[in-house]
């Protein structure tokens, strides 16, 4: 019966739970009706304590980097001044995008595989000159190192030293860990479907604070299909959302809802931890060497460098490739390698 079993360890897309499958089968509705805006409404609202948001959470059809451009796109202009916090590809990957928009970026670069401390936030915040910081982007897990960053604690840097928004990249947690948007003085927040929330790739959702909900209505980008105040018309408004929503996705997500429901919040966080350490616990015993100290180590995302199985003399891509081809045979294992400064690669699971 299990001949053909995959085993899915990358760190997006995860496996999805056969109930939320299920879920997502049922026949399609329309997205004009009241019954989309009942599902729509129970899986914004139920969604709140996972990101810890007072606020509705806003639901897109795209994927996590479509969340990140649009906590772009909303809040900042052409010639702004923002911070952002990189400590790894994605980290990188907010910061092309503020540049992209003409957007004036000082990046404050973490070396791969530690997170960046209150104490490096503070000291690059009060060397900057220039125009006043609109805001301070930053990666709450670090998908290709798996970092955790210590984002309650940046937060309380940014808003001590500043009066810029606090925006976080909660792509490959959110799900994972507790949060809590208040007390973590953070903004705005987003995620993709495909990692922690156990969905396939193709939803992207993002919440955020009344200060920021201000600077949106006020921001002069232009953008349409990406523009918040459309999506905050039409969930005011109407319950619904301003183009065709992935319906069959939403479904899941209500699913998802009903598992964290049934599994108790606490109890998601503790199995998360769990799962952690036995993953980093296994890979220490079988000599792998992990990337990031246990103090920082991701609950969701473990870095593994693989070294133990090149040869003097190999390059890096030798081992690689090796160590994919191991994968492969045992299990049909699937897992995720991701390309480091040094053009090396680091196995994420």
């Amino acid at each position: 019966m299990f001949l053909d079993q995959k085993y899915l360890f990358t760190p997006g897309p995860t496996p999805i739970p056969n109930r939320v499958n299920q879920a997502m089968s049922r026949p399609m509705i329309g997205h004009r009706v009241s019954e989309f805006s009942d599902l729509l409404e129970d899986v914004s609202t139920r969604l709140k304590p996972v990101f810890g948001s007072k606020n509705p959470v806003y639901i897109l059809a795209g994927s996590g980097t479509s969340a990140l451009e649009t906590a772009v796109v909303n809040t900042v202009s052409e010639g702004d001044h923002v911070v952002c916090v990189v400590a790894g590809a994605f980290g990188d990957r907010f910061a092309s995008i503020c540049e992209e928009y003409g957007v004036n970026v000082d990046r404050l670069n973490i070396e791969w595989g530690e997170a960046c401390t209150p104490d490096k936030l503070e000291d690059f915040l009060k060397n900057l000159s220039g125009e006043p910081v609109k805001a301070v982007f930053a990666t709450f897990n670090e998908t290709s190192t798996g970092v955790l960053n210590p984002i309650h604690e940046l937060g309380e840097v940014v808003k001590r030293l500043t009066d810029a928004l606090y925006i976080v990249d909660g792509v490959s947690c959110i799900g994972g860990v507790p949060v809590n948007m208040e007390d973590d003085h953070i903004d705005i927040l987003v995620t993709g479907s495909q990692k922690a929330l156990m969905l396939p790739p193709g939803l992207a959702f993002i919440t955020f604070s009344d200060q920021a909900k201000k600077v949106i209505e006020d921001c002069q980008t232009k953008r349409f299909y990406l523009d918040l105040n459309r999506y905050i018309k039409s969930y005011a408004e109407q319950t619904s959302t301003p183009f065709t929503p992935a319906i069959s996705l939403i479904a899941g997500a209500k699913e998802v809802c009903n598992m964290f429901e049934e599994e108790g919040w606490d109890n998601v966080i503790k199995r998360h931890l769990l799962l952690r350490d036995m993953t980093r616990e296994g890979l220490k015993a079988i000599g792998l060497p992990l990337l990031t100290d246990d103090a920082v180590a991701s609950p969701t995302v473990t870095a593994v460098k693989p070294q133990l199985y090149c040869r003097a003399g190999y390059p890096k891509s030798i081992e690689s490739s090796f160590f994919n081809r191991r994968c492969r045979r045992s299990k049909e294992i699937k897992r995720k390698n991701h390309p480091d400064r040094s053009h090396g690669l680091l196995h994420t699971i």
